[in-house]
């Protein structure tokens, strides 16, 4: 299954989608350039034959097999206790953000199994590996931006010290999404946090480009912007 697969995807590659994608994507040299929605229509198809076996793959010659299996695990049919499992071996297959992303976008789970999740995400930000780091950081952003959560979450932010760019972002995504989401309570945070300066400031710049947040606010927002001296 696993050649037969990888030939369909050969076959629906396009060579100018690999060439656009390969700029957004930096150190990936196996990129094929299939678009993510046909990705998602064969991975739906795997889960109905047998996503064990496909899943078991640990040699992946194209980025796209990597994504596929992330994306597999996100339709797979199974109760948190179980495909945990599936998550946590698949996180360490992760080495950039475009895989990450797509990743935890399609990792849905039941509302009762909430909790269960915020605790299995936090070993990862505690974690060393920048990819551990930025994959529990936007599970964060997509699934539990809310009241319960979010001061919880404002506190794991302080404790992110890893300086790569990758980790940075996402944290300022994160913060961004939070303010679109709970102004208040967020705008509260920006002005009493202990982020260092880029990861403030750039969450500021996030927030200034969201169509959701109002030209006021934006405002208010652009002069929160710390200097930074520069020796």
């Amino acid at each position: 299954m696993r050649e037969k697969i990888r030939k369909e995807l050969e076959k629906i590659a396009e060579e100018n989608y690999r060439i656009f994608a390969a700029k957004l994507i930096p150190n990936i040299d196996n990129l094929l350039g299939v678009r993510l929605p046909k990705l998602r229509k064969i991975a739906k198809k795997i889960v109905q034959i047998d996503y064990e076996y496909y899943l078991a793959m640990n040699n992946p010659l194209y980025f796209e097999e990597v994504m596929l299996q992330g994306m597999i695990i996100g339709e797979i049919k199974l109760p948190w206790t179980e495909r945990s499992r599936y998550v946590k071996q698949f996180i360490s297959k992760i080495n950039n953000w475009s895989v990450c992303d797509s990743f935890c976008c399609g990792l849905k789970f039941e509302v009762s199994e909430k909790e269960l999740v915020w605790q299995f995400l936090q070993p990862y930000f505690a974690s060393d590996k920048p990819y551990d780091i930025r994959f529990a950081v936007v599970m964060l952003l997509f699934y539990f931006v809310d009241d319960e959560y979010a001061q919880k979450a404002f506190t794991l932010f302080y404790q992110i010290k890893n300086d790569d760019y990758y980790v940075k972002m996402a944290v300022a995504w994160a913060i961004s999404i939070y303010f679109r989401e709970l102004p208040t309570l967020t705008m509260s945070y920006l002005h009493k946090n202990q982020l260092d300066d880029w990861i403030y400031n750039k969450a500021l710049q996030k927030i200034t480009e969201s169509l959701k947040v109002d030209s006021s606010t934006k405002i208010i927002i652009r002069s929160m912007k710390r200097k930074i001296n520069k020796l």
